[in-house]
Parts: structure tokens; C-alpha cells; sequence
């Protein structure tokens, strides 16, 4: 009787296996998880769309892979969490790929190398060195690998610094010119952005390592992941990654 059965079963399990394989196939929409506030990469326009290299990037890969993509503003804390919990279906908005994210999530190939800088008002004397160890106050966007970076080595090394977190960089920014704040540490395309706009400056690197940007999908989207990789790939080859580089003003 249980040999009769075990056909069944194994029939059961393919077709099971074969149905959540296919789920990505189902779709013809996508959700994107964005930062509503990391300039150039996402935020929100002044006419309240979502706008910036991400998201441009994500509706051309969309198109490319035959699908519709939406974009939905996520409080970066929690932005991972959305996707885990299938509120979201992809993270396309400057987020580091790092080893405690990748125990997560399964990241694409990177597509943007980034450094973290430290900006300060632009009339500022103070130097890297200053702002780690005399007691000065930092502002750091919660969440984000710099955030982690700087509380653990702070620990380590001892640095007579306060680290003060904010949703945004450009909420750090702007603390950071109304002298609530001696700095604000940040990835160095955001930061570029700042300079651009307000009356700051990047006094440097603090010693984090370089990273790279990717996309992020959950660990059972294989075939999502695959697609997006590919039209990524494509998209990097082609004119229109740097009509994207140039239109942001990133600084390759």
C-alpha cells in the first residue's frame, strides 16, 4: 500500500515544486521598493512622482523582461523586512551589497561602486580625524551599512563621537546646516548631490572600504532574479546606462 502511494506522492511534489517555480511566471507586475529620499538614485519629484537612476533603470529592465513595475516608498529600516514579507518584490534603490544583507536576500550583479564621505557645512574647518574624536555629534541614515559601520568601530577604536540617526541623509543634511550636527556621514553619490544643492562640502572618507550597489529579490525568486540580471547586463552595455549616468550627474 505505501509503495502504491509513493508514485502519488513524488507526482504531488513535483507539481507543487513546479507551481512555486512558476509563480514569477504568473505576474505581469512587480513591486519596487525605493528610499523616498536618497537623491540621485530614488526619491520623490516635485510633483510628487517617483523619480531618479533606480527608477529609470527599473522601468527599462521591466520593460525589457516583459512586465510592469510600480514604485513604493519604504522606510529604509524596514525596507528588507517588505520584501521578506512580500509587500514589495524587489529593493532597485542604492542599497550596498553586504554580507549581513546577503544572508537575506539574493543580490544581482553590482551595478554602482560607492564610498562613504562625511560632509559638513561648507565653511567648516574640521577635519576627518576631528569629527571621529572629538566629541562631535554625526547624523547617519538608520539602517544603512555606514550607520553599522561607524557605531561598531566607535566601539572599537574608542572614538569620542555621537552618532544621531535620521530616515534620510538629506534629513542629516540638513541638521547638519542648521548646526544641529558637525557632520553627516553618507554614500558619496548622495552626498555629491548635497553639495550641488546646499552649502556644504565632503571633507573625505572615514575608512569604510568601498562598496557596491545591486538589486535585491527574495531568496525563492530565482528566475526573477535571473531575468533581472540579465536585462541589467544589457542595460549597462547599452547608451542608455550613461544617457541615466549623465542625466543623475553621477561621477563614475
Amino acid at each position: 500500500m505505501i509503495r502504491r502511494t509513493l508514485p502519488f506522492v513524488a507526482l504531488a511534489c513535483a507539481l507543487a515544486l513546479s507551481l512555486a517555480n512558476s509563480s514569477f511566471a504568473a505576474k505581469t507586475k512587480i513591486v519596487n521598493g525605493i528610499d523616498a529620499n536618497f537623491p540621485p538614485f530614488a526619491y520623490i519629484d516635485k510633483t510628487g512622482a517617483p523619480s531618479g537612476f533606480d527608477v529609470d533603470a527599473m522601468e527599462w529592465i521591466a520593460k525589457e523582461i516583459g512586465m510592469e513595475v510600480s514604485h513604493q516608498p519604504i522606510e529604509w529600516d524596514g525596507i528588507i523586512t517588505s520584501l521578506l514579507t512580500k509587500k514589495i518584490d524587489i529593493i532597485a534603490s542604492g542599497m550596498s551589497i553586504t554580507e549581513e544583507r546577503a544572508k537575506k536576500v539574493d543580490f544581482t550583479i553590482p551595478y554602482w561602486e560607492i564610498k562613504q564621505v562625511m560632509v559638513t557645512k561648507k565653511d567648516s574647518a574640521l577635519t576627518i580625524d576631528q569629527i571621529l574624536t572629538t566629541k562631535q555629534v554625526v547624523g547617519v541614515q538608520q539602517g544603512t551599512s555606514e550607520a553599522k559601520w561607524l557605531k561598531e568601530e566607535a566601539a572599537k577604536r574608542g572614538w569620542n563621537l555621537k552618532l544621531r540617526y535620521y530616515n534620510s541623509s538629506p534629513l542629516a543634511v540638513e541638521d547638519v546646516l542648521n548646526g544641529r550636527l558637525a557632520a553627516a556621514a553618507m554614500d558619496d553619490a548622495p552626498a555629491q548631490d548635497a553639495v550641488a544643492k546646499k552649502a556644504v562640502q565632503i571633507v573625505g572618507t572615514f575608512g569604510m572600504a568601498e562598496e557596491h550597489f545591486g538589486y535585491a529579490v527574495r531568496k525563492d525568486e530565482g528566475e526573477l532574479l535571473a531575468k533581472v540580471n540579465a536585462a541589467l547586463t544589457k542595460l549597462m552595455a547599452s547608451p542608455r546606462w550613461d544617457e541615466l549616468v549623465k542625466k543623475y550627474e553621477l561621477k563614475k
